[in-house]
């Protein structure tokens, strides 16, 4: 594993080489981006993004995967002033800067993206918060290498305290895009832990499987290997590494759930990326040492050796026992139908 510094600050890339590929199958070159977001500043995140897609342009990869909400931040430690009963004035302040550095989609920022997938030449996966009016969702973004906005997914159930200040998504934000590189998709944070979602995403054929999260607990790497497994595909899993100082200072940000404020070097997300095989192989990370490029070469003749063993939704299905069906149309507050006459 070669270790070389970035041209972005103190991130450093893992390549990882498949040396014994089939060369009979395809190789993708993936990269799965471990890196804090510019809190409160789109337009300085978005710059960052840039530099870290074109290091890993440099590496030559082909797919570049971004961590949960990359673009907007995940806000780590807010308890954004609630209380069972009320919200305070500053948590309502709170939200209302959040809402700012949060983008339309579609919008000048989801073109700028694009570009930046065209003019790097890669497919690029993204987490943002996506602004819908004065609704906030946890959404992935996903671009072809051809500089197009392909769609997004918005996360299904945000977890916990998550349910404040994102929406929830439906089924009609589920894709998989079947591309040169293969059948992408990707599902977010605890999402993966709800298996009846997973269980779409396998017969929708995926095969490179983008799981980026915000989770950097040590049981994350088993959720993510279970997945490659059952699944019988690539996961790609790319976890934010953040400090205190990369948020604002106090009393304009504090956080909550800790006995005192953390120290700046503090790391409030200690990142866990990683890259791992249908066989389970973990192929690069998990990395919990800094800001990080981790880079794999992705055998997909792995998929077909992987599937001979298990096809969840293929021979190993028993659809006469036990099967599902996902709602796939938008879910609307309030639809306004017409009469003529």
């Amino acid at each position: 594993m070669a270790l070389s510094p970035a041209s972005v600050g103190p991130v450093i890339s893992e390549v990882e080489m498949n040396a014994g590929a089939d060369q009979g199958a395809t190789t993708v070159r993936a990269t799965v981006v471990q890196a804090c977001s510019v809190f409160y500043d789109t337009p300085a995140t978005l710059d960052k993004a840039e530099k870290l897609i074109a290091e890993a342009a440099g590496y030559g990869s082909q797919l570049v995967l971004f961590p949960e909400v990359f673009v907007g931040g995940y806000p780590h430690g807010s308890t954004f002033g609630l209380t069972i009963g009320s919200r305070s004035a500053k948590g309502k302040e709170d939200f209302r800067k959040y809402h700012a550095a949060a983008i339309d989609v579609p919008g000048p920022e989801v073109s700028r993206l694009a570009a930046l997938a065209g003019k790097y030449n890669v497919f690029l996966v993204i987490g943002v918060v996506e602004r819908a009016g004065y609704t906030l969702y946890n959404t992935v973004l996903s671009f072809d290498s051809l500089g197009k906005y392909l769609g997004k997914h918005r996360k299904l159930m945000p977890t916990a305290l998550e349910r404040v200040f994102w929406g929830c998504g439906d089924g009609s934000t589920i894709p998989v895009y079947d591309t040169p590189l293969g059948k992408v998709g990707a599902v977010i944070c605890w999402e993966n832990r709800m298996p009846l979602i997973r269980t779409a995403m396998y017969a929708k054929g995926v095969e490179i499987y983008c799981a980026p999260t915000a989770d950097a607990l040590p049981s994350w790497q088993s959720s993510m290997t279970h997945i490659a497994l059952e699944g019988g595909c690539f996961v790609l899993t790319a976890n934010q590494f953040c400090r205190r100082k990369d948020f604002p200072p106090p009393p304009e940000y504090t956080f909550g759930g800790h006995e005192e404020e953390p120290s700046p070097e503090t790391a409030v997300c200690p990142g866990g990326s990683a890259i791992i095989s249908p066989s389970g192989t973990v192929l690069a990370g998990p990395n919990y040492e800094g800001e990080a490029l981790l880079t794999a070469d992705l055998d997909l003749g792995e998929i077909v050796r992987a599937k001979f063993d298990f096809d969840v939704v293929g021979h190993y299905a028993r659809p006469e026992v036990l099967s599902l069906t996902v709602k796939t149309e938008p879910k609307h507050a309030v639809s306004f139908t017409s009469t003529v006459g």
